[in-house]
């Protein structure tokens, strides 16, 4: 069977020792990850660099494996070590039998709103309160901390006011180390090779920053609350399975201060700002269309792996060097999801069925797109000009639809107004939209001819 090529960039793991090297080849430990940086003229060979070491050097295709995708599993905790409500005397049978720096953490009784840090040391256990302070955590209050993950970190490598490190957390029943998880499927990233830099958006639940990452560069979203940082997981979960040239990549995770989701760099930004900051003059008809068809295709491979996205808007695009589309954000992505909070909706993005009913698919992904296509065609304006979102809501559940931005095509006006059939059944599949936006590409080059074709905008 053929080796399949992994594109520089893919992240791997060694699946054997290597550990006497013959001049230009690389070092590695069964389970090291290494970064494919290109392919060899032999097919058998691959240039990579080791993450732990930095080196760079030749490694056999057949010493490494593709990192597994992550099932999202209810039992996955960033935090297994957490007990909730249990009581001190509970606490010290959990850390039974005695060993120095077990340990494990659970909610206040006597202080509502506190947690207890629980440490086996000596034969005993210790319980050290921690104190919610001006949205931060203390113990001592020398050292503050952004939550408990960030804590427990800190008292792993240094025991300051405790009687001694943390070496070994006590699981709660029943939950399973997502950190562990994450590292046996390769998925979890050395905090050591990522470099921070400077803050490029802000997210919903954190700050997006730009960093690097073993010489690439990368986009880093920092989540820092234990609850979200737990909801994110089944996004990361959802990004690990899934790997098409028009969908942003994750690259891995790093626990620390919370939890860091670091992902492929995007130089563009969004595709609101990309349009609204260049206009007309210098993105021509040609330029919107191949955006188009970029997303088009990306979903089409969710759909084609039954994943919904559930927030597609031009804000949730991203935009490469190389003039690249890829469908970003997945928050909202689930294959199910029961119990979602509906005020956080998008109003003017969510079919009518998916607002009413939570009746979300493919189909109501394919209604969104319309929106997106009238965004892009209207260069980054907001959609439904001037109405409030309940205004929105009542006019197109009476049959309301927008008119086409200035200068669209029709041929793509009739397109927006597929995607906005009432009945879900009626809209085009993303295959479709797909087939047709190529189609008009083909008729817009073949119109312009070599004179009309796009200059290429920095």
């Amino acid at each position: 069977m053929p080796t399949k090529r992994w594109a520089p960039g893919t992240q791997c793991i060694t699946k054997c020792d290597h550990t006497k090297p013959k001049a230009g080849e690389l070092a590695f430990h069964k389970g090291d990850m290494v970064t494919i940086i290109e392919a060899c003229e032999s097919k058998s060979w691959y240039r990579a660099k080791h993450h732990e070491s930095g080196e760079e050097g030749l490694l056999p295709a057949s010493s490494v494996r593709e990192r597994e995708a992550i099932q999202a599993d209810p039992k996955l905790s960033l935090m297994p070590w957490f007990h909730g409500k249990i009581s001190g005397q509970e606490a010290v049978q959990e850390l039974q039998p005695a060993e120095d720096g077990l340990f494990l953490v659970r909610e206040s009784i006597r202080h509502p709103g506190d947690y207890v840090l629980c440490v086996s040391y000596g034969r005993e256990v210790i319980h050290y309160r921690v104190i919610h302070q001006d949205s931060q955590l203390t113990i001592d209050e020398t050292v503050s901390f952004y939550n408990l993950i960030d804590m427990i970190e800190h008292y792993t490598k240094d025991k300051g006011a405790i009687c001694t490190k943390l070496v070994k957390p006590k699981p709660k029943h029943g939950t399973k180390s997502a950190e562990e998880e994450l590292a046996k499927a390769g998925w979890l990233l050395n905090l050591q090779q990522l470099t921070l830099g400077s803050q490029i958006g802000e997210g919903e639940f954190g700050a997006v920053l730009q960093g690097e990452y073993m010489g690439q560069k990368v986009a880093v979203k920092n989540i820092k609350c234990d609850v979200t940082a737990q909801a994110f997981l089944d996004e990361t979960a959802v990004m690990t399975k899934i790997q098409h040239k028009n969908l942003v990549r994750l690259l891995g995770v790093i626990l620390h201060h919370g939890l860091y989701i670091v992902m492929e760099y995007m130089s563009k930004g969004n595709l609101v700002n990309f349009l609204r900051t260049r206009g007309r003059s210098v993105v021509h008809t040609k330029q919107l269309l191949q955006f188009s068809l970029h997303i088009a295709e990306g979903m089409d491979y969710l759909e084609s792996k039954k994943l919904v996205h559930r927030d597609l808007a031009a804000r949730n695009i991203l935009i490469s060097e190389e003039n690249v589309a890829k469908v970003s954000d997945f928050g909202l992505a689930k294959a199910d999801r029961k119990g979602l909070d509906v005020t956080r909706l998008p109003v003017k993005w969510t079919a009518p069925e998916a607002l009413k009913h939570k009746k979300f698919s493919s189909k109501s992904d394919v209604w969104s797109f319309g929106i997106l296509l009238w965004e892009v065609f209207s260069y980054g304006r907001a959609p439904y000009p001037k109405m409030s979102l309940k205004e929105v809501s009542e006019a197109v559940e009476n049959g309301y639809r927008m008119e086409p931005p200035e200068n669209c095509p029709p041929t793509i006006h009739t397109l927006m107004n597929s995607c906005w059939e009432a009945e879900p059944a009626k809209r085009p599949t993303f295959k479709k939209l797909g087939e047709k936006l190529t189609k008009e590409l083909r008729n817009t080059a073949s119109e312009a001819g070599p004179a009309g074709s796009q200059a290429q905008e920095s």
